[in-house]
């Protein structure tokens, strides 16, 4: 079994023969931009991982590992014209570098070109692939338009924000997965319990995301820690201290997020006291192992080696102990 980095070097190799710069450049040039702009490389990852788990060379993989890829930065190119985000991944995000209607062209291409890539397997392995990819694409936008829908609500339920990065986040982890057992040609028993396991991985690492944005050091977290804070994101960590707050840290926690401070370190220090105060810390913390040991107990029904069982448990915990 290869390792996670020897997977990651070689998506990278074949992602980069791929990049092509045609006419329009226009069209083009921003497609470029966003792939090389890097990445965990999380999901292709898991499509070759999980082809070669099954038994199959991972090279058969690399299309459907690359279409994954190019959806998911889609929807951070489309993402980021909505939030009207200015950085991504510490760079010029494409509609800031170029312009809103480039942003919204070049990304509807990506969305075409991942359903291209498709056209590179067989009838069978095709309609299941594309089948797959049409469910996971949807809920990605239902994800997208809860969490847009989130911003002027003041009523959110922990459970509609599970839902939220459910289909925002975790369906595509899953997909990644579940695509890598079509592949292989696995049973559809196999292929359902690979994808609830990285279902249930996307999940534990959303929650870990939000834990790292308010927790995380500074050095190695990538982003700047108190930007969900900032933003007045209502994450996991916030609707739960609302759940469990008292009045008067209730109050405090509402009126710090209806304003857009110049001051705000006061703002992040203060909210995460709240947090720790509360105990949503530890609870977040409970949460991720929660779903963490969903996917875990998925890992025991399984139809793969011990040795490969056990691969799958490693890279779980890793994700859950990163600072990135």
């Amino acid at each position: 079994m290869h390792s996670v980095d020897y997977f990651r070097t070689e998506f990278i190799s074949y992602l980069e023969k791929k990049i092509i710069t045609k006419e329009p450049v226009n069209l083009y040039e921003p497609i470029s931009y966003i792939l090389e702009l890097g990445g965990k490389r999380l999901r292709p990852v898991l499509t070759l991982m999980t082809a070669e788990i099954f038994g199959v060379d991972y090279k058969k993989a690399l299309d459907a590992a690359l279409a994954i890829e190019v959806f998911h930065n889609f929807s951070l190119v489309h993402d980021d014209i909505m939030d009207d985000a200015p950085l991504r991944r510490g760079k010029a995000s494409v509609h800031e570098k170029w312009d809103i209607n480039t942003g919204i062209l070049s990304g509807d291409a990506m969305l075409i070109n991942a359903y291209q890539l498709f056209e590179n397997y067989e009838n069978d392995t095709f309609r299941a692939l594309a089948q797959l990819f049409t469910k996971t694409a949807i809920e990605v936008c239902e994800g997208q338009q809860y969490d847009m829908d989130f911003e002027t609500r003041d009523n959110v339920t922990i459970s509609e924000y599970l839902k939220m990065i459910d289909y925002k986040t975790a369906v595509l982890v899953g997909a990644a997965m579940k695509m890598g057992g079509i592949i292989a040609q696995a049973s559809t028993e196999d292929q359902n319990r690979i994808y609830d396991f990285g279902r249930n991985l996307g999940i534990a690492f959303q929650l870990q995301d939000d834990y790292l944005d308010a927790f995380g050091n500074p050095e190695t977290f990538g982003k700047q820690v108190g930007g969900d804070i900032i933003e007045n994101k209502k994450t996991y960590l916030y609707l739960k201290a609302l759940e469990l707050g008292t009045k008067e840290q209730i109050r405090e926690l509402t009126d710090l997020y209806s304003i857009h401070p110049n001051d705000t370190k006061h703002k992040i220090d203060t909210v995460k006291e709240v947090f720790v105060e509360t105990g949503v810390v530890e609870n977040a913390k409970e949460k991720i192992s929660e779903y963490t040991q969903k996917a875990f107990e998925v890992l025991e029904e399984l139809q793969i080696t011990k040795e490969n069982k056990e691969v799958l448990r490693e890279f779980g915990e890793s994700l859950m102990q990163r600072e990135v």
